[in-house]
């Protein structure tokens, strides 16, 4: 079985004394690819040090909405030097949240319109976050969104309707963790197999989002459970694990041009 976490934060510091075991169990596990997703300048800059330092890590880098309000032209600037190392395949994570509020509406919106721009402008593919925006998450991916620059709705839990639209725009969706949790993860279970073979993804969101059974015995995420996830997506869909986990790896691989082998 081969898989790729497709979104994970080994750059988080509940890694900092074991990341080299934690990167050694993925593959044991069967995890032969990992994103690992910066959420500013500084954790951008950390992931692409990982992924150069291990085989099979890759990097995006970019500034996410809770972070907004420290964004900066210099920040963007920095982040397009970064993305001349050939381990950074992303850029994200990027979006809206207006859920927690870490950083005001107009401040998200701006960072979120200028991080497209930027992206478009290097052909780097998106990992999007979205939380509670109400519809703007959508108009405004609509007016910036070149459908050439690909991209994937991290941990999608959102509606019938917005999955309607997300594949409808072309994007890739993002599974974790969450579909295995019983009454968490029934909404979601509900709508797995409303997505075509071609565009689904499996990610942790390591450390975050820990997958059951895993998450009886450990309060942190890491990308070795994103299995799993993909355990789960089968089950639900009704399909072989191994024939799915393919799918699904051949799909990553070429969201973040990444070569197979």
């Amino acid at each position: 079985m081969k898989l790729f976490d497709s979104h994970s934060h080994l750059d988080d510091r509940a890694y900092e004394k074991d990341l080299d075991s934690v990167i050694n169990r993925a593959k044991i596990a069967g995890v032969s690819k990992i994103m690992i997703v910066g959420i500013d300048g500084k954790s951008s800059a950390k992931a692409a040090k990982i992924a150069e330092e291990n085989s099979g890590c890759y990097a995006s880098i970019g500034v996410h909405p809770h972070d907004a309000k420290e964004c900066s032209d210099r920040t963007i600037n920095f982040l397009k030097d970064l993305s001349e190392n050939q381990k950074v395949k992303a850029w994200g994570e990027i979006g809206l949240d207006f859920n927690r509020m870490f950083s005001p509406k107009d401040v998200q919106e701006k960072w979120f319109i200028n991080q497209l721009e930027a992206a478009d402008e290097l052909g780097l593919p998106l990992i999007f976050h979205e939380r509670e925006s109400n519809g703007r998450f959508l108009e405004i991916l609509k007016s910036n969104y070149n459908e050439e620059c690909k991209g994937v709705m991290h941990c999608f839990s959102g509606s019938r309707k917005e999955l309607k639209e997300y594949l409808d725009l072309g994007l890739y969706i993002g599974i974790t963790g969450i579909v295995t949790i019983m009454s968490r993860g029934e909404k979601l279970r509900n709508l797995i197999t409303m997505i075509p073979d071609d565009r689904i993804l499996i990610e942790t969101d390591a450390p975050y989002l820990t997958p059951a059974p895993e998450k009886n015995g450990t309060r942190r995420n890491e990308p070795a459970f994103v299995k799993s996830v993909l355990l789960k997506i089968a089950e639900v869909r009704k399909e072989d694990p191994e024939a799915l986990s393919q799918k699904i790896f051949e799909n990553t691989c070429r969201l973040f041009n990444v070569n197979p082998s």
